[in-house]
């Protein structure tokens, strides 16, 4: 693939998207700079994982290795796990408790806000070595991030320019995310899965709700979101974010008769659980929404798919690498039948879900596609050119949004 070559993108056009994008590490060096070290809130952790004064985790904006520890002043602080030293690790474990942190290598100490605050044999020894008189301690911190919380989510910027966590998101996305985090929560369950694709076209299919009763067989066989079902998809006025949404009510045989009536391979009648209880859940929302899937650009997203919660982050492991990071959460005040239940229907997600086993596989069957048509682009003009909110999920509206903020900030 060229690197130098221009990528042809027509300003203002969403509805074409070029394959190159997929496909160029110029581009992923790029997105680095301009979208995750850019004016974004990036998904750090939640609050619940780092509940006292000297808990941390380790975690990543775009490809960059970031500490997320909680001070003993309470407040919560992040900065790059690079040492100002040599550039090793400051923090080699995912999870744990500290009073600082101290580089392996050399030595080299900092504290849970990642100040340098020690350099080993700094004055020398017996008189002899250490570090000259003009160097100061105060200049040689890690990169820090700004630091916003919302409905006990932790987000991070490199940027100065980024708006409040509240405007970033818009109105209709906060609202959505308080819908689903309106209590405290804990985690149940985590596990990263590895995905043999670009990290984009990951959360495009997020983003995708005209995908998701067509790849998947299992959500239009057991009827739990069918395209016919009432629902709607918001997208904010940024285009970055998005919220897709449906409720099981909708008349059962309309709903069959019309997959049925186009042939489509997710019309699987007939087929039945061994274990029907998989799918026996509890009412916990009064909306009557079984099913909403929330992204935040640039790699966040939050689910209920009936009683199993569950947050996504998407990274960049490279052009055709992506890690995606599972945490499962239950409600702090769940009883025990209501945890049993959030944890067999966690079966329906991941690398071997009932529903999405086919999104870790479906990335790849496009970057393979796409390996020789780098000058080709891809259509995405379901439900028109509108970047904007839809009452019918028959649309890609909101994956046009996505590339409406993505070239925003790349400049492309």
């Amino acid at each position: 693939m060229n690197q130098t070559h221009p990528i042809t993108w027509v300003r203002g056009l969403h509805t074409r998207v070029p394959y190159a994008v997929y496909q160029r590490q110029d581009i992923l060096e790029q997105e680095q700079k301009r979208v995750y070290e850019g004016p974004a809130w990036n998904y750090l952790c939640l609050e619940a994982e780092i509940p006292e004064p000297g808990s941390y985790r380790t975690t990543f904006v775009g490809q960059t290795p970031v500490v997320v520890a909680r001070d003993t002043d309470g407040d919560i602080y992040a900065f790059e796990n690079r040492c100002s030293h040599r550039g090793a690790l400051i923090c080699l474990e995912k999870s744990g408790t500290a009073k600082d942190f101290q580089c392996v290598y050399h030595a080299w100490t900092y504290n849970l806000q990642g100040t340098l605050k020690g350099v080993a044999f700094e004055a020398g020894l017996d008189g002899a070595g250490g570090m000259p008189p003009s160097f100061c301690k105060d200049k040689h911190s890690p990169r820090k991030l700004r630091i916003a919380v919302f409905c006990g989510l932790v987000f991070g910027s490199f940027s100065d320019e980024v708006d409040s966590i509240e405007d970033y998101l818009g109105p209709e996305i906060c609202a959505r995310i308080e819908r689903v985090l309106n209590k405290p929560v804990e985690v149940i369950g985590r596990f990263t899965q590895a995905l043999p694709n670009n990290w984009k076209l990951y959360f495009e299919n997020v983003k995708d709700s005209y995908h998701a009763s067509l790849l998947h067989l299992f959500f239009t066989t057991f009827r739990l979101n069918r395209l016919s079902q009432r629902g709607a998809v918001i997208v904010s006025e940024s285009g970055g974010h998005h919220v897709s949404y449906s409720m099981v009510d909708a008349p059962q045989a309309q709903a069959g008769k019309q997959y049925q009536e186009q042939g489509l391979r997710s019309d699987q009648e007939g087929y039945k659980l061994a274990d029907p209880t998989l799918l026996t859940g509890f009412k916990e929302f009064e909306d009557g929404i079984t099913l909403q899937i929330l992204s935040v650009f640039p790699g966040f997203v939050l689910q209920q798919i009936q009683n199993c919660l569950a947050i996504r982050q998407v990274l960049p492991r490279g052009v055709e690498e992506t890690d995606l990071n599972w945490t499962y959460l239950g409600y702090a005040d769940d009883t025990p039948a209501q945890r049993e239940v959030r944890l067999k229907q966690a079966n329906l997600i991941g690398p071997a879900g009932f529903v999405s086993m086919e999104d870790g596989a479906v990335g790849g069957f496009v970057q393979r596609g796409i390996a020789t048509a780098g000058d080709d682009e891809a259509v995405i003009e379901m439900g028109g050119d509108s970047t904007s909110s839809s009452p019918s999920r028959v649309t890609e509206a909101s994956v046009r949004g996505f590339w409406k903020l993505y070239r925003r900030l790349m400049d492309i």
